[in-house]
């Protein structure tokens, strides 16, 4: 199947331009997809990587475009902005002009001269004639979007990238936008791109997926995988595992499987391989490269990213608490958790510092906010790096040992805590801890590793 657009590993220039982590992306023929993203996540400069406004500092892209005869790749790919800009920023365009006919100049554009600058508009059957001869200052929002796919249109591109095309739209007027898309490409080899803030905006055409979340783009999925994300999948693969340093086997031949929606205890004395096997889960390990593993439906070396894996994953560890010595504001290493990093070198946005202080807030330190990690206590330390691996809401949350350091009141919140966020379905749960009282009522299957010679 022909590649339209190759991302690998793609890291913009300019610093200011960059996500969170290297992007990986690709596109074949056939595909139309929606980058799917909450405000402020990313999706526009991903999309500056995809047209190449945004240069790469090694790995360019690779644009394939076939059957287009079209050299640069401006003239392959068309982004489309609605704006709801009249006359193009046309000067002599003011706020109430649209409500003020009488004071409009005759010489004003029509929609038909806008559109003669582009091509020959006649062959658009989605466009409604009935408007060719009105001033471009007249037309609605729902035309204005019309006006501006067809403008792009009139370019013949191979793709065409839309932002957020549905709102202000009406019912009828939505419906009618996605039946003209679906008839374009019907009827030419195009494919679309649509960059989307709600899923509820997904239209039928849509084939595949990329979220971006926290600056970090995620892989492409079929839509039907990302609108039901049904518990059973499996998240984890383990077949015939073995880990061995020296003569110490740490793992042998581990046969282990972990579905959606599944939450697991494992157990076992010190020394039989549960950090290790956690290790391997958050891609940490570089032995998970030689091993027979999966995680979210993708073999290990077989091309993902260790962001794109633990763009899925919280986690908590007394691992990471003890290698925890950044003394940032505590906000600061909650936001870390939004990045996948050891620490954060930048204040949090305000939608993350928003996110930040709704978590420390359900573990009841959001009053810590400003105060330096090293200055709190051993308990309050671990409640901030749990508040970390909660932050972005992860389908796959490890906790290992999480109730240490904390006090029987703030065990009974925790463990309240981890059984509400698992309520929801598609949420996955791996816990480490020596004391079955510490294990929440969620719990419903459990590992029993042992300890080799």
């Amino acid at each position: 199947m022909q590649t339209i657009i190759k991302i690998t590993q793609g890291t913009p220039r300019k610093e200011e331009w960059r996500m969170a982590a290297p992007v990986d992306f690709e596109t074949s023929d056939g595909q139309h997809i929606a980058i799917i993203g909450a405000n402020g996540s990313g999706k526009s400069m991903f999309v500056d990587m995809i047209t190449g406004r945004h240069p790469l500092l090694h790995n360019q892209a690779v644009y394939d475009f076939r059957p287009s005869d079209k050299t640069f790749v401006s003239d392959n790919i068309r982004l489309v902005s609605f704006k709801d800009s009249y006359g193009e920023g046309d000067s002599t365009y003011f706020l109430q002009q649209r409500w003020n006919q009488q004071e409009m100049d005759d010489d004003l554009p029509t929609v038909e001269e806008m559109l003669k600058k582009y091509g020959d508009p006649s062959g658009l059957s989605f466009f409604p004639s009935s408007i060719m001869h009105s001033p471009m200052v007249l037309l609605s929002s729902g035309e204005l979007r019309k006006f501006e796919l067809a403008k792009a249109l009139l370019a013949n591109p191979r793709v065409l990238i839309i932002d957020n095309p549905y709102i202000g739209l009406d019912v009828e007027a939505r419906k009618q936008l996605t039946e003209a898309l679906e008839d374009i490409i019907r009827n030419r080899p195009l494919q679309i791109i649509l960059e989307l803030s709600r899923k509820d905006d997904i239209p039928a055409f849509i084939t595949h997926v990329v979220e971006v979340k926290d600056r970090v783009v995620g892989p492409l999925i079929p839509v039907a995988d990302y609108l039901n994300p049904t518990a059973g999948e499996p998240v984890i693969s383990f077949q015939d595992v073995s880990i061995v340093y020296g003569e110490r086997t740490i793992l042998k031949n581990l046969n282990w499987t972990v579905n959606r929606g599944e939450h697991w205890a494992v157990k076992g004395p010190n020394g039989s391989g549960k950090s290790t096997l956690l290790s391997l889960v958050c891609a940490d390990n570089p032995q998970g490269y030689a091993a027979n593993i999966s995680l979210f439906g993708h073999q290990r070396g077989s091309g993902e990213s260790i962001w794109q894996i633990k763009h899925h994953i919280g986690y908590v560890s007394p691992e990471m608490h003890r290698a925890y010595r950044h003394n940032l504001p505590t906000i600061d290493i909650v936001a870390s958790g939004l990045k996948d990093t050891m620490g954060l070198y930048v204040r949090p946005t305000a939608t993350e510092k928003e996110a930040c202080l709704k978590w420390m807030g359900i573990f009841g330190i959001e009053t810590l906010a400003e105060r330096p990690f090293l200055q709190l206590s051993s308990g309050e330390q671990r409640l901030a790096l749990l508040a970390r691996a909660f932050v972005k809401e992860p389908d796959l949350l490890i906790l290992d040992e999480p109730l240490h350091g904390l006090d029987d009141g703030r065990c009974i919140q925790v463990k309240r805590i981890i059984n509400d966020y698992c309520q929801n379905p598609s949420r996955t749960l791996i816990m480490v801890t020596h004391y079955d009282q510490e294990l929440p009522s969620c719990i419903d299957h459990t590992l029993h590793l042992k300890k080799h010679s």
